[in-house]
């Protein structure tokens, strides 16, 4: 795949024109969200890696292929940050999940080793009343053993659908195995015909 870093902005309206489809990532603060991308494209120094979290604090835009556009959001939930500094991020993705236009899916990443947390099920139920379509993208599954992972999965699913009519559709992928590489890229090529 061929990535083209464009932009990294703090403002909407600073983004590339909305002319192709759009698909963000994003998740709680060290949930593998920079190497997810990085195992996605194929490229091992696309997205930043740190083993600290809250390292993307800017909307970082990547051109993929000529035809589709990436783009890399601030973690949520991460409590080492300065709360003014928390609160503008909040804005900033807010905005931007509510005035991109082109915007396909948001890509929301879970940790499977990890039950759900308040601000994830905050987080995707606010997509949900605003009508903006998301995927669940379980990461690190190379961490636990199938049998937990399932496990996990299930306890999430019951909890989410306290709430939710049906559930989105879900991936399970390994930055480190490439698990859920080739259905990730293949539902967004599937998507990107709807644009």
């Amino acid at each position: 795949m061929n990535a083209k870093f464009l932009t990294s902005q703090t403002q909407v309206e600073k983004l590339t024109d909305p002319d192709k489809p759009e698909y963000a990532f994003i998740g709680r603060s060290n949930v593998g969200k920079s190497s997810l991308i990085n195992m996605l494209m194929g490229n091992k120094k696309l997205a930043k890696v740190s083993a600290s979290p809250g390292k993307t604090q800017t909307i970082n835009h990547f051109e993929i292929d000529g035809t589709w556009y990436l783009v890399d959001l601030p973690g949520y939930g991460y409590a080492k940050t300065a709360k003014t500094d928390r609160a503008s991020w909040k804005v900033m993705i807010n905005d931007y999940l509510m005035l991109r236009d082109n915007l396909m899916c948001v890509f929301v990443l879970l940790d499977l080793r990890l039950p759900l947390q308040n601000n994830d099920l905050e987080f995707m139920n606010n997509l949900g009343e605003n009508g903006i379509p998301f995927v669940i993208v379980y990461t690190k599954a190379d961490k636990v053993g199938k049998v937990s992972f399932q496990k996990n999965i299930k306890v999430i699913t019951k909890e989410l659908l306290e709430s939710w009519e049906e559930l989105p559709q879900q991936f399970i992928t390994s930055a480190e195995t490439s698990i859920g590489q080739a259905e990730i890229l293949k539902f967004i090529e599937e998507t990107n015909r709807l644009f």
